[in-house]
Protein backbone atom coordinates (compact mmCIF):
# COMPACT_ATOMS: atom_id res chain seq x y z
CA UNK A 1 0.00 0.00 0.00
CA UNK A 2 2.87 2.37 0.78
CA UNK A 3 4.38 1.75 -2.66
CA UNK A 4 1.06 2.56 -4.33
CA UNK A 5 0.82 5.81 -2.38
CA UNK A 6 4.42 6.67 -3.21
CA UNK A 7 3.76 6.02 -6.90
CA UNK A 8 0.62 8.21 -6.79
CA UNK A 9 2.29 11.04 -4.87
CA UNK A 10 5.29 11.17 -7.16
CA UNK A 11 3.31 11.36 -10.38
CA UNK A 12 3.95 14.53 -12.36
CA UNK A 13 0.39 15.81 -12.07
CA UNK A 14 0.35 15.69 -8.27
CA UNK A 15 3.68 17.48 -8.00
CA UNK A 16 2.56 20.08 -10.56
CA UNK A 17 -0.63 20.65 -8.57
CA UNK A 18 1.33 21.13 -5.35
CA UNK A 19 3.63 23.65 -7.02
CA UNK A 20 0.61 25.46 -8.45
CA UNK A 21 -1.03 25.72 -5.03
CA UNK A 22 2.11 27.13 -3.41
CA UNK A 23 2.62 29.66 -6.20
CA UNK A 24 -1.09 30.54 -6.07
CA UNK A 25 -0.87 31.28 -2.36
CA UNK A 26 2.14 33.53 -2.91
CA UNK A 27 0.38 35.20 -5.84
CA UNK A 28 -2.65 35.80 -3.61
CA UNK A 29 -0.49 37.72 -1.15
CA UNK A 30 0.86 39.87 -3.97
CA UNK A 31 -2.63 40.58 -5.27
CA UNK A 32 -3.86 41.52 -1.79
CA UNK A 33 -0.98 43.96 -1.47
CA UNK A 34 -1.67 45.46 -4.90
CA UNK A 35 -5.33 45.94 -4.06
CA UNK A 36 -4.93 47.26 -0.52
CA UNK A 37 -1.71 49.23 -0.91
CA UNK A 38 -1.92 50.48 -4.50
CA UNK A 39 -5.40 50.39 -6.00
CA UNK A 40 -7.68 51.17 -3.06
CA UNK A 41 -5.77 54.33 -2.04
CA UNK A 42 -6.15 55.54 -5.65
CA UNK A 43 -9.87 54.75 -5.54
CA UNK A 44 -10.00 56.57 -2.20
CA UNK A 45 -8.39 59.68 -3.70
CA UNK A 46 -10.77 59.60 -6.66
CA UNK A 47 -13.76 59.29 -4.32
CA UNK A 48 -12.60 62.08 -2.01
CA UNK A 49 -10.58 60.16 0.60
CA UNK A 50 -13.05 57.34 1.12
CA UNK A 51 -11.33 54.28 2.67
CA UNK A 52 -13.35 51.30 1.50
CA UNK A 53 -11.74 48.87 3.92
CA UNK A 54 -13.39 50.71 6.84
CA UNK A 55 -16.83 51.12 5.29
CA UNK A 56 -19.55 49.27 7.15
CA UNK A 57 -23.22 49.43 7.99
CA UNK A 58 -24.20 49.15 11.64
CA UNK A 59 -26.86 46.47 12.09
CA UNK A 60 -27.03 46.41 15.90
CA UNK A 61 -25.39 48.64 18.50
CA UNK A 62 -23.02 47.22 21.04
CA UNK A 63 -22.06 48.49 24.47
CA UNK A 64 -21.37 51.43 24.41
CA UNK A 65 -23.72 52.38 21.57
CA UNK A 66 -22.32 53.86 18.30
CA UNK A 67 -21.30 55.68 16.23
CA UNK A 68 -18.07 53.73 15.82
CA UNK A 69 -14.94 55.06 14.13
CA UNK A 70 -13.87 51.74 12.64
CA UNK A 71 -14.86 48.12 12.24
CA UNK A 72 -12.41 47.12 14.97
CA UNK A 73 -13.98 49.55 17.46
CA UNK A 74 -17.48 48.32 16.56
CA UNK A 75 -16.44 44.67 16.97
CA UNK A 76 -14.78 45.46 20.31
CA UNK A 77 -18.06 47.00 21.50
CA UNK A 78 -19.93 43.86 20.42
CA UNK A 79 -21.81 45.57 17.59
CA UNK A 80 -23.07 43.71 14.54
CA UNK A 81 -21.79 45.19 11.29
CA UNK A 82 -22.12 44.51 7.59
CA UNK A 83 -18.63 45.15 6.20
CA UNK A 84 -19.38 46.06 2.59
CA UNK A 85 -16.01 47.81 2.19
CA UNK A 86 -14.16 44.56 2.85
CA UNK A 87 -16.48 42.83 0.38
CA UNK A 88 -15.61 45.47 -2.23
CA UNK A 89 -11.90 44.82 -1.60
CA UNK A 90 -12.50 41.08 -2.09
CA UNK A 91 -14.30 41.73 -5.39
CA UNK A 92 -11.41 43.90 -6.63
CA UNK A 93 -8.95 41.17 -5.54
CA UNK A 94 -10.94 38.61 -7.53
CA UNK A 95 -11.03 40.80 -10.62
CA UNK A 96 -7.28 41.38 -10.53
CA UNK A 97 -6.59 37.66 -10.11
CA UNK A 98 -9.01 36.81 -12.92
CA UNK A 99 -7.39 39.33 -15.28
CA UNK A 100 -3.88 38.15 -14.41
CA UNK A 101 -4.78 34.50 -14.94
CA UNK A 102 -6.50 35.35 -18.21
CA UNK A 103 -3.36 37.09 -19.45
CA UNK A 104 -1.14 34.18 -18.39
CA UNK A 105 -3.38 31.58 -20.05
CA UNK A 106 -3.69 33.73 -23.18
CA UNK A 107 0.11 34.07 -23.41
CA UNK A 108 0.57 30.32 -22.95
CA UNK A 109 -2.05 29.53 -25.62
CA UNK A 110 -0.47 32.02 -28.02
CA UNK A 111 2.97 30.48 -27.46
CA UNK A 112 1.55 26.97 -27.90
CA UNK A 113 -0.21 27.94 -31.15
CA UNK A 114 2.91 29.68 -32.49
CA UNK A 115 4.94 26.55 -31.79
CA UNK A 116 2.32 24.30 -33.41
CA UNK A 117 1.95 26.53 -36.48
CA UNK A 118 5.67 27.00 -37.09
CA UNK A 119 6.43 25.71 -40.58
CA UNK A 120 8.51 22.58 -40.71
CA UNK A 121 11.89 23.04 -42.35
CA UNK A 122 11.87 21.97 -45.99
CA UNK A 123 12.98 18.42 -46.63
CA UNK A 124 16.40 18.08 -48.23
CA UNK A 125 16.25 17.35 -51.95
CA UNK A 126 16.25 13.70 -52.89
CA UNK A 127 19.57 12.36 -54.18
CA UNK A 128 19.76 11.96 -57.95
CA UNK A 129 18.70 8.64 -59.39
CA UNK A 130 21.17 6.35 -61.13
CA UNK A 131 19.89 7.46 -64.52
CA UNK A 132 20.35 11.13 -63.67
CA UNK A 133 23.88 10.48 -62.42
CA UNK A 134 24.79 8.64 -65.65
CA UNK A 135 23.24 11.38 -67.82
CA UNK A 136 25.18 14.03 -65.88
CA UNK A 137 28.42 12.14 -66.45
CA UNK A 138 27.66 11.79 -70.19
CA UNK A 139 26.91 15.52 -70.44
CA UNK A 140 30.15 16.39 -68.67
CA UNK A 141 32.12 14.06 -70.96
CA UNK A 142 30.52 15.59 -74.05
CA UNK A 143 31.31 19.11 -72.83
CA UNK A 144 34.92 18.26 -72.11
CA UNK A 145 35.27 16.38 -75.45
CA UNK A 146 33.78 19.29 -77.44
CA UNK A 147 36.40 21.67 -76.08
CA UNK A 148 39.41 19.53 -76.94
Amino acid sequence: MFNEFKKFAMQGNVVDLAVGIVIGAAFGAIVNSVVQDVMMPIVGVVTGGLDFSQRFALLKDGIPPGPYASIAVAKAAGASTMNYGLFLNAVVNFLIVAIALFLVVKAMNTARLAKAEAPAPPAPPAPPTTEETLLTEIRDLLKSGARS
